[in-house]
Order: C-alpha cells, then sequence, then structure tokens
C-alpha cells in the first residue's frame, strides 16, 4: 500500500523540481546570512519548525549528517529524536520489526523522518509506509542533502553553477550519481574519470543522459578536470566496502588530487570532498588545506541545506 501521495519527500534530486531544487538553495543562502555571529543553539528569528519533531535513523555511522540535521530542526524551533538501527528492533533482522512497521510507528511520533540507510531499497520502502515526510539522508544509491550543500557551496565561491563544468575523480559512488541527477536541472556540465569497472551505475548515467544531462565519461583524469571550475572527489572506499580498501590503492592511485591536477582546472577554480577525507589517499594536504579548497564551507551548509529540505517537506502540513 502506498501512502506517499498526501506527503512530500525528498528521495533524490531526480525525483524534485528544478523550481523547488532552487528554492532550497535561495533559501538555505537566507537562512545562513540571517544566522551570522548567532550561537549555534540560538532559534532562528521566525522558528517556522516550533513543536515539530524529527526523527532520525541511522543504520550507517554519521558526523555531518547527524549534527546538521539536529542543528537545523532545533535552529528551526524543533527537536530531534536519534535513533541508532543497532538499538532498535531494526537490529534483529528477522526476528526484529519490519521497516515498513517502524515506519507506520514514527509517523505517530514525529513530524518528519531522515533516514541514512544501508541500501535504497530500505529508505523506499520506509518512505512507501510512511504518513510524514522521509528525507534520504544518505544510501548506497544516492547522497542529495550532500550535492545540493556541494552546489550552494559552488555558488558561493564562484557564482552561479549554471553553465559551469564539475568534474568528478574517483569511485562513481552514491554522491557521483546525485551530482548526475543534479546536471540536468541546475544545468552545470559533469564530467566523470572512473577507473574501469568503478563507474557509476549504467542506469542512473544512461537515464540522465536520455533527459538530456551534460555529462560525459573520461579515462583520463586530465582530461576531466582540464578548464573545470569544480573539481570534486571521496573516498576511494565508501562505507561498506573497507574490504576491499586495499584492492583499490593501486587503481585509484592515478584519480588521486594533488597540486598538478588542480592546476590542469581553470584558475579560480575550487575543490570540494564531502568528508571523512583519506588525506593522502584521494586528496593531498597541500589541496585540502589549500586556498582552492572549500570542503569545511561545504561541511557548514550541509546545515543551512538541511533547514531548506525540512521546510521544503513541511510546508504542505504547516498551519
Amino acid at each position: 500500500m502506498n501512502m506517499t501521495a498526501t506527503v512530500r519527500h525528498f528521495l533524490d534530486i531526480s525525483e524534485t523540481g528544478s523550481v523547488a531544487l532552487r528554492q532550497m538553495i535561495e533559501e538555505a543562502r537566507r537562512r545562513k546570512a540571517a544566522r551570522s555571529g548567532m550561537p549555534a543553539l540560538a532559534v532562528d528569528g521566525d522558528a517556522p519548525l516550533a513543536g515539530y519533531a524529527l526523527a532520525m535513523l541511522f543504520e550507517r555511522p554519521s558526523t555531518r549528517t547527524r549534527v546538521s540535521f539536529e542543528l537545523a530542526i532545533r535552529q528551526l524551533g524543533g527537536g530531534a529524536i536519534l535513533l541508532n538501527a543497532a538499538e532498535t528492533h531494526l537490529s534483529r533482522g528477522s526476528q526484529g520489526e519490519s521497516i515498513a512497521d517502524t515506519a507506520r510507528v514514527l509517523s505517530r511520533y514525529a513530524d518528519v523522518a531522515m533516514i541514512r540507510a544501508t541500501s535504497h531499497s530500505s529508505l523506499l520502502e520506509f518512505a512507501e509506509y510512511a504518513t510524514i515526510p522521509v528525507i534520504n539522508g544518505l544510501t548506497d544509491r544516492s547522497h542529495p542533502c550532500q550535492v545540493l550543500g556541494d552546489l550552494m557551496t559552488i555558488e558561493e565561491r564562484i557564482g552561479p553553477v549554471r553553465g559551469t563544468t564539475i568534474a568528478w575523480c574517483g569511485d562513481g559512488n552514491n554522491v557521483a550519481h546525485s551530482f548526475i541527477h543534479a546536471a540536468l536541472p541546475f544545468g552545470f556540465r559533469l564530467r566523470l574519470a572512473c577507473p574501469d569497472g568503478y563507474g557509476p551505475h549504467p542506469g542512473i548515467l544512461g537515464s540522465a543522459r536520455t533527459a538530456g544531462a551534460n555529462v560525459t565519461c573520461h579515462e583520463d583524469p586530465d582530461d576531466a578536470v582540464a578548464g573545470a571550475d569544480c573539481v570534486v572527489t571521496d573516498a576511494w572506499a565508501s562505507m561498506g566496502d573497507e574490504t576491499e580498501a586495499a584492492a583499490r590503492q593501486e587503481r585509484f592511485h592515478p584519480y588521486r588530487i594533488d597540486q598538478d591536477r588542480m592546476a590542469r582546472a581553470a584558475p579560480h577554480a575550487v575543490f570540494l570532498h564531502c568528508l571523512p577525507a583519506h588525506r593522502g589517499e584521494e586528496v593531498v594536504d597541500e589541496v585540502m588545506d589549500g586556498p582552492q579548497s572549500a570542503v569545511f564551507d561545504e561541511a557548514e551548509n550541509r546545515l543551512h541545506i538541511q533547514k531548506a529540505i525540512l521546510l521544503h517537506c513541511l510546508r504542505r502540513r504547516l498551519p
């Protein structure tokens, strides 16, 4: 039974209209500017989510997603409930509570839910049975909250993202997928450089291209980076892939972002990484800590984007 018709989820950038996506970035920018000099726990002046509760369910570890969402709902006047899957009935597997029943229960307690799921299918099942908005805090398929924060950061540094070129070097993972999803609605060119066998999901890439997204794949990372306005990378082994991390070292080393590679990008190019970074592997310290790096601005912007996403999902339900 699908119960999502009356609620507004945020499950993927590809499922959200371009107008709404742009509105979220503008909302985040406005709220960030309005909070200049305010302490972290001070509530925004309008407190639009006073009395609202966010349920946060984590099947994977988190630093930025957890802290940014909890502070986001608190700054909007509401509160958060943290649920670790290992400490809930979900951890009992076939002997525990189903995802569907967990979604039904949390829908009776909270006003909105954010799930950081091991598999995208778990997110979709949760959203199917929830009667409150559900936000994708990360799955193995996509990371839409991260990429909206990334695009906000790019625009802070170099101006409108439309018409720019973004180069992705490394694993064709969940974050890469969300950049693919974002290329069409935001109007940027995306160049992907991934080792053979580690490219993005063919279905995601093919759907984006069919829809008109300007996404190209390159064997040589230098070709992807040449003249780019933004260079992005991520850890070589995503969460859940640590067992093959050693095997990836040799395959991914040619895709490392160092000073020479950044020098091939445009002079104003910005460097992004969703963090945590493995310094010396996918990126060297000189780039990570250099003047072109915006990784900590990027992390900060997750807070403001989360507020915009929460408001996007809940505006239909607000008085």
